[in-house]
């Protein structure tokens, strides 16, 4: 995954539009129609993640660290009481 340099200051909540549209990668997708998150590596070494249906809302930006410990704690079962 390429690494994006904004042009402006990055912070969570931002629009993601504001991020521009080149770099967005949809690491995972289900069988929901095409409506999942997109994920872009900003240079930085965070990332930015939006709903690919509202790529005008809002960007939530990660360290490496939180999205490492939320993709493993996701493999382990963490937030399987959420589906149930």
């Amino acid at each position: 995954m390429d690494r994006i340099k904004p042009r402006k200051p990055v912070y969570n909540g931002m629009p993601a539009r504001e991020l521009g549209s080149e770099g967005w990668h949809k690491p995972w997708s289900g069988g929901n129609g095409g409506n999942c998150l997109e994920a872009m590596k900003l240079a930085d070494g965070r990332i930015a993640v939006r709903q690919s249906t509202d790529p005008d809302g809002p960007a939530l930006i990660y360290t490496t660290d939180e999205m490492t410990a939320f993709i493993e704690g996701a493999k382990a079962g963490v937030a399987d009481f959420l589906l149930s």
